[in-house]
């Protein structure tokens, strides 16, 4: 795998000139012609996209309208509720409400089902779709039913990624979503667009995680496709199936890219005439001479089966690593645990050698990833006549979607595969997010799954429990189950695969989802639970900003998942002040305590009454501040912060802002955001996305902040800020620095959330 320092030109799409000193007379010498590098920029498939859905006018500064949304059950509730409270009418466009992460119902009381009869209600009021439970996984159901050649589809998970089918697709924070039901605009600068050039043909046995998982142990460390565009060009495109280019395409989420897109052809065409669509089939090629920003060469014979072992999607290995080097990898894995957990929890995986082998307790083939028919049937064909033995290892096989299931009754893999002693379930996205298959402490899975953060398989560290997960692709876990538990890849395992043919019925979703065709019903009621509650009030930008700081995060990346867990919480999404007392619970179980201390200060301000009495500490804060600032304490707003390193990798979830919005925060202070997702999330929920150099830090946990001026500050546009360190009586000066914001998002900022913004827009 080749990563170019500089950008490329792709030439009649198969040949690659670095844009080094010659590339212009090379590109004359093979197609006669020249062209200008701006022109040659809109070559690219994802700048056709973009333009023809930009409203702007402007080709940099990007307003795009989508063209279809979708969401699922732990986050339709709060994108309706935040529309509604800033004066949604009706979906101006498809909008579909899948039910695949609390559809199991099993904990919790009435709550989560009472979220499904909101969305069923709501598709009903609004003009919407529904997919009640175990019928689809989100993704699984948008690319059956949703997707279109040249279209975009905005979506409230990460995973959002349709580009295999000619869709991009993107995963956005719920506020990105509530602007689009408003006919409002999704505005980022155009981003840069880095070309995946594939050529060859993967060796049997290889599949689409383990094209995916190279990619990412590649890029993710240096950010090279960090808020851009992954287009996927060459001749190897065609030499892989439309299932596996899926596969592939969703674990892109995991390298921080924006989105993806690629090439279209005839299999592409068969997909859409299999689901029923042909009129959805567009062929798409990047323009014979194109320029991307970068290029990720990849010769598809030359990868292995590769396993991500605990703790990030990006610490990959080739099995074949892994397993002549046991003993040293586990031992890095258990460093970076520490790292993690601190002397939080005793975690090793030494026992999880056998024999000079590793022995995996868990293994599942699940979601939008691993759910796959392709990935199953191949599956089922390694496994066909086997056993997964009698001891600790299990294996679970969850197809993406009904259809995908039923296949798999007719033709027989299904049984294939539950023969062999394997449990088969319905679509649940459960096993990527903590909240099915937990394994036991200590426990090892293998899961062809999206992530394997840490707890994201289900284990609560502040409860004295760790479990692991690594990631692999099916082909390999069957290969493992196959030999009852010990790390096998699927190169070694002699097979032929049969490829059964795909017969699409829509037969059940014809039958179980409601589509209302566009058509809004205001008399319907919206079926609201008592757990569906409203987002409480939230104050405007003041003048000036005194902050605390109560939580200080030195690890390299802070996911999503840290900030706020998965799992069981997810059952409180439709419950803001319910699901912030879960904020932060595993990285630092006293910031919702200290939060709060805060947050006592400001409702005191914001009720005339003495912040003092509510926080005696402040006394001290306010005097060491009118030494020198005599109008402190006009306009004034006290709230909190966190510092993190790098925070917000993974999910797309608002949340992760939203929680600490609701119990007072103010700001983020890091040294560089993980994703546009999560920074955007801070800035919808009024919250000011700060920055500081990377170095000794000025401050410490539990110290206070003033920054004076700050709302004039962001009137006027300034990206530094001076702010002091409220320390032993004396203000110490240090600078904050703010990437730029777009016209609305200070706006946004400046009103305290989205929700305000609307409001006041009205």
């Amino acid at each position: 795998m080749k990563l170019y320092d500089n950008g490329v030109y792709l030439v009649n799409g198969t040949e690659i000139v670095e844009n080094v000193q010659g590339a212009s007379e090379r590109i004359k010498q093979i197609t006669g012609r020249e062209v200008a590098l701006d022109v040659a920029k809109k070559g690219t498939i994802a700048s056709h996209i973009l333009n023809a859905h930009n409203v702007s006018g402007n080709q940099e500064h990007l307003q795009i309208k989508f063209d279809k949304l979708t969401s699922h059950d732990i986050t339709y509730v709060g994108i309706i509720q935040t529309a509604r409270a800033s004066g949604l009418e009706r979906f101006p466009i498809p909008y579909v409400l899948t039910n695949c992460h609390n559809s199991l119902c099993a904990v919790g009381g009435t709550i989560n089902e009472d979220d499904h009869m909101f969305g069923l209600t709501a598709a009903k009021k609004y003009g919407g779709i529904y997919v009640p439970p175990h019928q689809a996984v989100i993704h699984q159901f948008a690319r059956e039913m949703l997707a279109s050649c040249g279209q975009m589809i905005l979506g409230s998970d990460s995973h959002t990624r349709y580009g295999a089918l000619g869709t991009m697709a993107m995963g956005e924070g719920g506020p990105e979503l509530v602007k689009q039901l408003l006919q409002r605009t999704y505005d980022i600068d155009a981003p840069d667009v880095i070309a995946v050039y594939l050529s060859g043909k993967p060796e049997k046995g290889v599949g689409p995680q383990d094209i995916a998982l190279a990619i990412i142990g590649e890029v993710f460390d240096r950010g090279y496709v960090k808020n851009k565009v992954m287009e996927f060009v060459g001749p190897g495109v065609a030499n892989l199936s439309v299932d596996f280019r899926i596969g592939v395409d969703v674990m892109t989420t995991e390298t921080t890219c924006l989105s993806s897109i690629w090439r279209t052809d005839d299999k592409v065409k068969d997909f859409y005439e299999i689901h029923n669509r042909p009129q959805d089939y567009m062929e798409l090629n990047p323009e014979a001479i194109a320029y991307y920003n970068g290029c990720i060469e990849i010769d598809l014979s030359e990868i292995k089966p590769m396993i991500a072992m605990p703790f990030h999607p990006s610490n990959t290995y080739t099995i074949e690593e892994v397993n002549a080097n046991l003993g040293d990898i586990l031992n890095d894995v258990e460093k970076r645990a520490r790292v993690s957990f601190g002397n939080k929890i005793d975690y090793s995986l030494q026992d999880k050698i056998r024999n000079g082998r590793l022995y995996c307790d868990q293994g599942i083939i699940a979601g939008c990833a691993g759910g796959g028919y392709e990935n199953i049937t191949d599956a089922a064909d390694i496994l066909r006549g086997k056993s997964i033995g009698a001891d600790a290892f299990t294996l679970s096989v969850y197809p993406a979607s009904m259809p995908i299931y039923m296949e798999l009754l007719r033709n027989g893999c299904a049984a294939d595969i539950m023969e062999t002693g394997a449990v088969f379930k319905t679509a649940f996205c459960g096993p990527c997010f903590g909240a099915g298959d937990t394994p036991a402490n200590n426990g090892f899975s293998i899961r062809h799954s999206t992530r394997n953060f840490p707890n994201r398989e289900g284990s609560k560290v502040q409860s004295g429990q760790i479990a692991s997960v690594a990631l692999m692709d099916a082909r390999s876990i069957a290969a493992t189950a196959a030999n009852q538990g010990y790390l096998t890849p699927a190169t070694d395992v002699d097979c032929d695969f049969t490829k059964p043919k795909y017969f699409f019925d829509k037969g059940i979703y014809e039958r179980r989802v409601f589509d209302s065709k566009g058509q809004a019903d205001p008399s319907v009621e919206l079926q609201f639970g008592p757990n569906i509650k409203d987002w409480p009030k939230m104050e405007r930008l003041p003048e000036n900003l005194i902050l605390k700081v109560v939580s200080e995060i030195h690890d390299p990346v802070t996911t999503t998942d840290e900030l706020i867990p998965s799992g069981e919480t997810s059952s409180y999404r439709s419950n803001p002040l319910g699901l912030a007392e879960f904020t932060l619970s595993r990285k630092d179980p006293a910031y919702v305590g200290r939060a709060k201390e805060v947050q006592k200060a400001e409702k005191a301000l914001v009720e005339g009454t003495n912040p003092v009495d509510a926080l005696p500490e402040m006394a001290t804060v306010f005097d060491t501040i009118e030494k020198s600032f005599d109008n402190a304490k006009e306009s004034l707003g006290i709230g909190s912060t966190i510092f993190a390193v790098k925070p917000g990798d993974g999910s797309a979830r608002e949340q992760a802002a939203s929680c600490q919005k609701v119990l007072g925060g103010w700001a983020n202070i890091s040294n560089e955001y993980a994703t546009k997702r999560y920074r955007s999330n801070l800035i919808n929920w009024g919250m000011l996305p700060f920055r500081i150099a990377k170095g000794d830090l000025p401050f410490k946990n539990c110290d206070y902040l003033f920054i004076p001026g700050i709302r004039q500050a962001v009137i006027d546009k300034k990206e530094e800020f001076t702010a002091y360190v409220v320390s032993n009586g004396e203000l110490h000066p240090f600078t904050l620095t703010m990437d730029p914001l777009t016209d609305d998002e200070r706006k946004i900022i400046l009103r305290g959330c989205l929700i305000n913004y609307y409001k006041e827009e009205k």
